[in-house]
Formats: C-alpha cells, structure tokens, sequence
C-alpha cells in the first residue's frame, strides 16, 4: 500500500497526531492520583505503590501492547478492533467475532463517560478560585460545541488542537520535572517492587489497581485512531508524551508525599502543582485539552462504527467524509447519541469525583478482546509459539486482574457503561445473526439458468416496459452470476418487468480498508442484454456505486458489448442515451415462518433497524428519481403443512 502523505513523519504530522491521539491519555492525570488517594489519608506506601503502578502500566499495556505490537497489526493503515477483526475474520471458529463486537461495544460505552469525566476534571478546578461557581452548565455547553465542530473533520481538530496539546504536554511535564528535581528520590518509586508491596501489603491495594487502570484508558482509541494519524507518528510522538505524563504524575506524587498524613478532601493533586498566580490560565488550559481527550473518543468511534457498517455488521448510517485524507469520518447520527449520552451522565453523576465509579470497567473488557485478536493475528503469521503463550499470560493476567479491581466500581456507576455495552452488543449480535439466517435460507441461483426466461420476457410487448436499462443490486454473490432468488422472483413474478437491458451489480466489501485502484469485473449473461457487475470496494471507503458503475458502462460501450442510447426511435436520432433504473429489493419475513423464538427475534430487530436506517441507495450514491424499493417475502422456515380435503359438494 502507497502511505498517505499526510501519515508520513513530519512535525506538522507530530503535532496533529497530539492532537487527535494523545488527548485521553493527556489528560489522565487530572483525575488519577486523587481518584487513587481518595478518602483515605495519604500515606508513602499508597503513593510510591501507586506510582509505580502507573509506570509499569504505561509501559507493558499502553508502550509496549498498543504503541509497539497492536500498530503493527494495522490493516493497510487503520487500526482498530475491527480492522483487526478483517484481518482475522477467516478463522473457521466463531470467537473472533464476538470477541469484536464485544470490543466495539465496550469502546462505544466508554465513549459516552470519557468526554463528561475529562471536562468536568479540569471545570471543577474552578471551584478553587470561585467556590460557589456552578460547573455544570459550563461543562454542558463545551460538550455542546464539541460535537458541533465534529462534522468539520479530524484534518481541521487535528491542525487546531496539536499546538495546544503540544504546549500542554510541555506544561504538565515542566511542571512535573520542577518537583522532581526538589526531590530526585523519587525515581526509586519507578522499580516494581513498590507495585508488588502495594497489590499484596497494602489493605485493599488490589482495588487500587482499578484507579491505576485510569491511566491507560485512551490507549484502545489510539489504536482505533490510527488511520487519522499514521504509525510512525503515533510511535514517535509517543516517547514525549510518556516522558511529560510520567513527569507529572511523579510530581503529584511527591507533593503527596509532603502532604503524608493528610486528607486530600477537594484538593486536586495536579492542580496543587501549579503556583496560584497562574491558576486561572492553567485552568482554562486544561479545559481545552480536556475537550481534545474526548475528540480521541469521539473520532475512534466514528471510526468503529464506519467499519462495522462496511463489513455489514451495523445498519447503514449517513457517513460523511469531511476530508480528503484517508480515515477521516463523520456519523451524525452517532455524534449526537454519543452527545445525549454525555448528557445523561452529567445529570446523573454530576461530579467528576463521581463519574470515576464508572470508568474503566467497559475499557478493560474492550482491551481484553483486543489482546484476544491480537494473539491470533500473530499466530497467523506464525510467530513462535512460546512467544503467543508469554504474551498470553502477561497481558491477560494484567488485563483480568485490571477487570477484577474494576468490578468493584459496577453498583458504584459502572452498571451505567455495562448497560450501554450491553444493549449496543445486543443490536450488534442479533443483526449479525438475522443476516446470518437470512443469507442461510435464501436460495441463490445463476443467471444463466434463466437465459430462456429472459429472452422471452424482453419479447413480450403484452407487458409494459418497465425501463430501457434496469438494475438490480445483488447484496450476495458467492460466485460469478449467482444472485439471490428474490430478484428473479421481482422479475417474472411479482409485477413482471420487461427491459431491454438488464443489469445485476453485487458490491464486494474487500477485506482491507482501501482498495488499491478502482476495480469492477463483468459477466456478459446475455450478449448486450443481461450482465452481472462486481465492484470493489475497501471497508473504508464511500461507495460511490453509481459512478463507478456508470464508469464501467462507459468503458463497455467504448468496446462495443452495450448500446445505451435509447430505444425510442425520436430519442435515438438525437443520441439521446437511455434511462435506467435501479431496484433494490427488500426480503420481509413472511408470517408464515416457523422460526424459533429466539431466531423470529432476531429477524424482528433486523426489520426494526433496517426500518430506520440510512436508505442503501443514498449510500450508493443514487438519486431518489432514478429507483425503486420493492418488498418480497422471505419464507425461511414454513409453518407444519396443513393437509386439506375438498368436499365433493357445497352443503346446502
């Protein structure tokens, strides 16, 4: 694959990757320390425990799993659970998919709280200049104008914010590095046997780990995020941002530790840090990188959600692509679900204090998952394999002991993400599982089978022309030529349709994310009467079905198998060309199917969603003029045959 050029390393690269990337992980430690100190007195073992906790953290999972190994599983550029799953989805087992729809789901659920929790930390900070200062409608309306500025493109936020996210890497660091120099001891805190002493001596250290685990929450969004940014930037960028985090968080720790003894209450560790002359412009600071760690949510799950609808894994959503740049996506829809969202958290959990009770259980779910596929993506390509059980065995014991701190946070907010999970993977799980029985029953036949049939109808002037060129958009093709029965059943069966052409395109959503070049493939069925077209497309690209299409029919006539000008005499002597028209056949579950419950459910959600979804033909690219939806029963499972007899005589 050619690298887009705006993916190249660069420091313009550098800086918008800060932007767009770092901004979750950035800001962690607004919340962190405190949410790790919590009611309790400070004491030294807590905070040189929790320290190195954090350091080791951010090396093994966000360093080491994401920035070097997960980046190298990326699919032509774009990262994510489901450009991993593409990559993976061959495997004969069922796992790998619900692993993948289990990921997604948790990530999306973390998408609601990350933006709420972010703001409000550095808001609240307010508080300490102006203590009776309400922050919750000051939170609401940056939440407002954030998912406002979503529908310019990452491009734009990435340009915007990569300076700001520069200088407020530098700030935090500095900030951190003046109190390490005061008092360099601290260093010592960065040996894990600090980390051991607090899980196994320190009462209730295990659930310690559950505030720890805050630390590395953005790292599944930097991995998701990779096609908006590029591998090498990530990486590099990476080494800077480890350094300023690790600085501050040893900052806080120290004045921590000359704080032994003492309650924090509302004191912020982080804000502490900073000398009261600046507090004010420091605060205003926060809050804009506050709101850059929820863009990283925010773009990752655009990015999850445009994946899952190109491997027909979600119902169609209008995508808009806002740039040129490859990886950059807009869901209206899902920019303003994710915005109620944050709103419902606000109202319920209304401090940041209390938002930190529901974060991180759905993200360590997702992370789990990610390790899951990521351990088979390696063993396709036949690494070594003592090397897949080593990283086995760290990363999901670190995950699972991670999921297990994090359990305790379910009755104290947690249940809210679970929930959010739970009902996204309920819709992920039982529209795959409609598609699945539709596409088991529905009987796919060839083309060529019904040559006779076609020939005889486009002869019988006793039925009205329907249109010169007609298309049928074939949504399954195993093979060349075959195609779903319902659309030979459209044809000659319900309301026949007589055309002069006849044209079946199927769309084929390849496997990586870009393709390569514009590519399609013909079948002639029929010489210049019937053909069956594949196009090809990435996962991760518009499918412009109606240019492309018409492209190929150019490139066709150029070569003498079709004639589009029009049939019409009068029209003909002026080469007006012909119309065509487009048919998109719908299959709806008769009521006459015995399914089981559970599968008639699943056919019901199917319905439901498909109801409200993005129509496939704007997806397409076609105007409302140009087709026709068209309903067709779908009989999967008939009811018990019911055996009648004809009476011989009507009583009378």
């Amino acid at each position: 694959m050619i690298e887009n050029k705006k993916h190249q390393l660069s420091i313009a690269g550098l800086l918008i990757t800060l932007g767009i990337i770092y901004g979750d992980i950035g800001t962690s430690p607004l919340y962190v320390m405190k949410a790790i100190v919590g009611n309790q007195p400070i004491n030294r073992a807590l905070v040189l425990g929790a320290l190195s906790c954090i350091f080791w953290t951010l090396i093994i999972i966000t360093s080491f799993k994401y920035i070097y190994l997960a980046l190298k599983a990326d699919n032509n550029g774009e990262g994510g659970i489901f450009s991993l799953y593409a990559l993976v989805k061959k495997h004969p087992a069922k796992w790998p998919l619900i692993a993948a729809l289990i990921g997604c789901s948790a990530l999306l659920a973390d998408g609601f709280i990350t933006p709420p929790i972010s703001i409000s930390s550095a808001i609240e900070g307010l508080n300490i200049i102006y203590p009776d200062l309400p922050t919750i409608p000051i939170v609401l309306t940056i939440l407002f104008l954030l998912f406002i500025f979503q529908q310019f493109g990452t491009s734009i936020i990435g340009k915007t914010f990569g300076p700001i996210m520069f200088l407020w890497f530098t700030t935090i660091g500095l900030l951190g590095l003046i109190k390490v120099l005061e008092y360099p001891i601290i260093l010592s805190a960065l040996n894990p046997y600090y980390a051991i002493q607090l899980l196994f001596n320190h009462p209730g250290g295990f659930w310690i780990l559950g505030a720890v685990f805050l630390c590395t929450t953005g790292a599944e969004a930097l991995y998701a995020d990779l096609g908006h940014c590029g591998k090498r930037n990530i990486q590099l960028s990476w080494i800077y941002v480890f350094a300023c985090l690790m600085l501050n968080y040893m900052g806080q720790s120290i004045w921590c530790l000359q704080h032994e003894g003492e309650l924090l209450n509302e004191t912020s560790p982080f804000f502490a840090l900073i000398p009261s002359a600046y507090l004010t412009y420091f605060i205003l600071l926060a809050t804009v990188a506050t709101i850059i760690a929820s863009q990283a949510l925010i773009t990752g799950c655009f990015t999850l959600i445009s994946e899952a609808i190109k491997q027909r894994l979600w119902i169609n959503l209008k995508v808009n692509y806002p740039a040129d740049s490859k990886g950059q996506v807009y869901i209206p829809s899902i920019n303003w679900v994710l915005f109620i969202g944050c709103i419902i958290i606000i109202v319920i959990f209304k401090k940041s204090s209390n938002m930190e009770a529901a974060y991180g259980l759905t993200i360590t779910v997702d992370m789990i998952m990610t390790s899951a596929l990521l351990l088979l993506f390696f063993k396709k390509q036949n690494r070594p394999v003592f090397l897949l059980v080593i990283l086995g065995v760290i990363f999901f014991s670190i995950e699972f002991t991670f999921l297990l701190s994090n359990l305790k946070k379910f009755f104290y907010g947690g249940w809210f993400t679970f929930f959010i999970a739970s009902i996204t993977f309920s819709i992920l799980y039982y529209l795959h599982k409609a598609r699945t029985i539709r596409d088991t029953y529905n009987n796919m036949v060839s083309l060529d089978d019904y040559v006779p049939m076609f020939e005889s109808i486009m002869k019988d002037e006793s039925i009205s022309k329907t249109a010169t060129h007609l298309v049928y958009m074939s949504k399954k093709s195993k093979r060349t030529s075959t195609v779903d029965s319902n659309l030979i059943y459209s044809i000659f069966q319900q309301n026949p349709k007589r055309a002069d052409v006849y044209w079946f395109i199927h769309v084929d959503t390849l496997d990586y994310p870009y393709e390569h070049e514009k590519t399609y493939s013909v079948k002639t069925i029929i010489p210049n009467k019937v053909f069956f077209v594949r196009l090809e497309f990435g996962f991760k690209v518009k499918h412009k079905v109606h240019r492309l299409f018409h492209k190929a029919v150019e490139q066709m006539v150029a070569h003498g198998e079709v004639d589009i000008l029009s049939r019409y005499p009068s029209m003909r002597e002026h080469n007006i060309k012909a119309d065509f028209k487009f048919i998109f056949v719908k299959p709806k579950l008769s009521e006459d199917n015995d399914l089981k419950p559970q599968n008639k459910f699943a056919m019901k959600v199917y319905e439901t969603l498909a109801g409200i979804s993005y129509p496939p033909y704007k997806e397409f690219g076609l105007d409302d003029v140009h087709i026709e939806e068209e309903f067709v029963p779908l009989l999967i499972h008939l009811s018990e045959e019911l055996n009648i007899h004809r009476k011989e005589h009507i009583d009378e």
